[in-house]
């Protein structure tokens, strides 16, 4: 007999993970599928990092490690946060977990109450929603146009933000679109958030170092919305270390005691092992996040040039991460003969079985009438996959 909690009955599948999970089973068979669905690096880590891992092991980093993380990779990450990012966090204020996701998590169930709402941009990474559930949240969603690169204006904000409202969730550079927001776009954003005192602000920027334009701008590094404002990071995509498995927070210090409480009983610190080899990512520079950076840049362009001689597609060029979301309100309700698109998701699965290219649709990310690409992968398979999504979407009618 099962017997699930209403809690785990509330939670979707992660859609990207989803169609990853088909690629592979599609990929099992021997059909050839190229996967445009991961947020994941396709470069490997670089080598400095991996000797730090394996001097660690050598070293004996085998025990328990402390639950917000060593004491030297914390002392790393506060001076990284003060030299590349203005922000003063002291090494308590700092709690490294189990990836970005695990970060996220901790925060939103340390500061959400049942009921409480949590403000969200769309399109939004799909993880957001579903942990605000987890939760006991309630989702507010400010739609926001493609028109206006899928930014959200201070006006649109200020309408939804009430007593009610606990946490607002903010993420520059962009999963899913790649957008980034200028220095002054956010400072307008900053100004309404200081209106309001008990609204909190998690600024995700674990995306910060695949920027193609303008600069990278941290929310807390506004002083006077400084204690309102909890950054998530980790070494997931600027080192190419997703299967490390490392992220952390810098928040007031009474909400990272809060986290590292919580942490305590869930997981307690994370793997010994991938500490140390961060500590190596965020102590040093080989040239490889500059060389990742210019790849990623290469094929962005390649993609969105590709992307835009397709007929009825609406493409805006990201300024970072590696992702593209266009519109493609133009193929819904269209039909091949055999399969009728109804909506981004329809077109996912069309494009996967008729293409034999999986992307993810945009239903899961709050944008119905898009879908997201990831273009982590060669320039040789990128080519490929536009040219078969192409030929696909020809065939609608």
């Amino acid at each position: 007999m099962e017997h699930l909690s209403d809690r785990i009955k509330s939670l979707s599948v992660s859609q990207t993970l989803a169609m990853a999970q088909k690629s592979r089973e599609l990929k099992a068979k021997g059909i050839d599928i190229i996967s445009l669905s991961l947020g994941e690096p396709d470069f490997n880590t670089p080598d400095y990092i991996k000797e730090a891992a394996k001097k660690a092991i050598d070293d004996n980093y085998s025990k328990y490690p402390p639950v917000p993380g060593y004491n030297d990779l914390r002392e790393a990450i506060s001076k990284k946060f003060k030299e590349e990012n203005g922000i003063n966090y002291a090494p308590e204020q700092i709690v490294v977990s189990a990836g970005g996701k695990h970060s996220l998590i901790n925060v939103i169930l340390s500061l959400v109450n049942p009921g409480e709402e949590v403000v969200l941009l769309a399109p939004y990474w799909v993880s957001y929603y579903d942990q605000i559930l987890l939760a006991g949240g309630k989702p507010v969603v400010i739609e926001t146009t493609l028109d206006n690169d899928f930014k959200v204006l201070p006006e649109q904000l200020e309408v939804v933000v009430s007593r009610k409202t606990r946490l607002l969730i903010f993420n520059s550079p962009s999963n899913p679109t790649g957008m980034v927001y200028t220095r002054e776009e956010m400072e307008e954003i900053a100004n309404v958030i200081r209106k309001h005192e008990g609204l909190f602000v998690i600024s995700d920027e674990i995306y910060e170092h695949i920027i193609f334009k303008g600069e990278h701008v941290s929310m807390a590094s506004f002083d006077y919305i400084n204690d309102q404002v909890i950054t998530v990071n980790g070494v997931s995509k600027g080192y190419a270390m997703t299967g490390w498995r490392i992220g952390y927070i810098g928040a007031p210090l009474w909400l990272a005691k809060a986290v590292d409480k919580l942490q305590g009983q869930f997981t307690s610190g994370v793997c010994s092992i991938a500490q140390r080899a961060a500590l190596a990512a965020i102590k040093s520079d080989d040239g490889s996040r500059q060389k990742m950076r210019d790849a990623f840049l290469r094929r962005r362009d390649i993609v969105c040039k590709l992307l835009k001689e397709i007929r009825g597609m609406k493409v805006k060029v990201p300024q970072g991460a590696f992702y593209v979301m266009p519109d493609i309100s133009h193929f819904l309700g269209k039909s091949d003969g055999e399969v009728k698109i109804r909506t981004s998701d329809d077109l996912a699965l069309y494009l996967l079985d008729k293409a034999q290219v999986a992307v993810v649709g945009g239903d899961a990310f709050g944008a119905p009438d898009c879908i997201r690409i990831s273009y982590a992968t060669s320039d040789e398979l990128l080519i490929e996959a536009i040219k078969r999504i192409r030929g696909a979407l020809e065939k609608l009618r």
